[in-house]
């Protein structure tokens, strides 16, 4: 949900000043690999990072200079630290995207021991931080803590850091240490220790304990219980805050970012900080910590720093303090200029079933006179479910570049049929609007549904020329007789097909 923007101006200088030879040079430091050569440049490294990438990415842009600042520093470390690139959005590398569970751009993967084990990058996306991520992932998973100058060298009292405590090194519960140390390394800071009184933090131990140490709630938790599933379980549910706090501190990303990764339904409150947040810090964390561990997790969000949310949500700032409940299936519940006190009743009501679902829509228009009608959260049930017309409907965006040049064509499609009272053509703002995620999947702009007159809902996948569209609808309508635009001539140049424009 954070937008990222880089620095392009270093680079550029430094490449306008370069000799042809040494700008070639730097150019090369990230090596290009697609289907052809993918598995055997990676079969020959123990450590190579992988970037997927889409030409048309605005991030993957800001991302380049970085990304290849950051290889040429990397390529000087001893042993060389290899990256590497690959145009996802080309056709023969999609099956490498697909391989890759690649869902979004730029993604970065660390692939270790010649393609046997790949992670997720997890780190920063400017190139001193990519260097600093990446020399820390080439090293041993977990770092030895023999003194407390060792303990305060790698402990960062602002980040999460997990320590193991043995009596010696070796055994069942270290050997399953190293091996989640090196399972989570993209996620945590691991150390190990044979003396707990080297850590400044927590009691001493007798046998071996795994420490988890942290700057927010209670400072230090232990567990003894080797099994690594059950590890795993304990750092997932110690590393979030009982309150993630959202604000302007990179400090508090990554707990916004496992917040909104987590499982359960996601209470938020916007509050202006500068004003209101002593008011309400304490009695809702009360709150939080009376649900804890019943499905809701908790964020503190202030105004100015969670702009992107209440665009999102449809918010307007003078709704602050806003308290909302988000679930797992979209499903939305808010409180408008709630006060501190009515905050645990509010969540009580919630919690029991009494508070009404809060749908986000734009006012129905008063006018709706275009050749493509508007159709609202508001007016969907009645316009497109009720009218008993057969309706072509497009989800877009208003930033879509792909939805801006299908509008001219909907528009003729409109127009061919306007004389037709059976068939209407709508679109849909899907960032203004909640969509029924029962009724229509939306995972790209634009998407196109059909509904005909009798109920029968489909996804239009087709080529997106005038000539298409109308003939789709003519063949899927229920009242096929109706056929007044049957005889349009072709479009002689087809939209790009291109689905997503992320």
């Amino acid at each position: 949900m954070m937008s990222r923007v880089w620095c392009l101006l270093l680079l550029a200088s430094v490449v306008l000043l370069a000799s042809p030879a040494t700008a070639t040079e730097e150019v090369e430091k990230v090596l290009t690999l697609d289907r052809s050569n993918f598995t055997d440049v990676v079969s020959k490294h123990d450590f190579i990072v992988v970037e997927f990438y889409a030409p048309w990415c605005g991030h993957c842009k800001s991302l380049a200079p970085e990304y290849e600042k950051a290889a040429s520093v990397l390529s000087t470390h001893e042993p060389a630290i290899v990256l590497a690139k690959v145009d996802a959005n080309e056709e023969a590398n999609k099956e490498l995207a697909t391989e890759y569970q690649i869902q979004g751009f730029p993604t970065l993967k660390i692939i270790r021991n010649g393609g046997k084990n790949i992670q997720d990058y997890n780190g920063p996306r400017e190139a001193d931080g990519i260097v600093e991520y990446l020399k820390k992932q080439a090293g041993p998973a977990s770092t030895e803590i023999k003194s407390t100058e060792d303990a305060s060298s790698v402990i960062d009292e602002k980040k999460i850091f997990i320590v193991g405590v043995f009596p010696k090194f070796s055994g069942e519960e270290y050997e399953n240490f190293k091996a989640l140390a090196e399972k989570l390394r993209g996620d945590y800071d691991f150390g190990h220790t044979l003396d707990a009184k080297l850590i400044s933090r927590g009691e001493s131990v007798s046998k071996p304990t795994l420490r988890l140490l942290k700057p927010f709630d209670e400072l230090v938790v232990d567990s003894q219980d080797f099994n690594i599933e059950a590890l795993e379980k304990f750092i997932a549910a110690s590393t979030v805050p009982t309150v993630t706090v959202w604000n302007n501190d990179p400090a508090n990303h990554p707990y916004i970012n496992k917040f909104f990764e987590g499982s359960s339904s996601k209470a938020m409150l916007f509050v202006d900080f500068s004003k209101d947040q002593d008011a309400f810090e304490a009695k809702y964390k009360n709150v939080a910590t009376h649900y804890k561990g019943k499905g809701i997790s908790f964020l503190l969000g202030d105004v100015d720093s969670a702009q992107n949310a209440f665009q999102y949500f449809g918010l307007k700032t003078e709704q602050a303090p806003v308290l909302i409940v988000q679930q797992n299936d979209g499903q939305k519940y808010l409180a408008a200029n709630v006060e501190p006190d009515q905050i645990e009743s509010w969540v009580k009501d919630y919690s029991e079933g009494l508070v009404k679902p809060f749908i986000r829509s734009e006012p129905i228009p008063e006018v709706n006179d275009e050749p493509v009608k508007v159709i609202v959260r508001h007016s969907l049930q009645d316009v497109v479910f009720n009218s008993g017309k057969n309706v072509l409907l497009e989800f877009y965006a208003p930033w879509c570049g792909h939805c801006k040049s299908l509008a001219p064509i909907l528009d003729e499609v409109a127009i061919s049929f306007q004389n037709d009272p059976d068939v209407l053509i709508a679109k849909f703002d899907a960032t203004a609007n909640d969509v029924p995620k029962d009724k229509f999947e939306v995972q790209g702009f634009p998407t196109l549904y059909f509904r005909s007159a009798n109920g029968n809902l489909s996804q239009y996948e087709g080529d997106r020329t005038k000539e298409d569209i109308i003939n789709f609808i003519n063949s899927n309508r229920d009242d096929k007789s109706a056929k007044s635009s049957s005889s349009v001539e072709p479009e002689s140049e087809a939209v790009d097909s291109a689905k997503d424009e992320l």
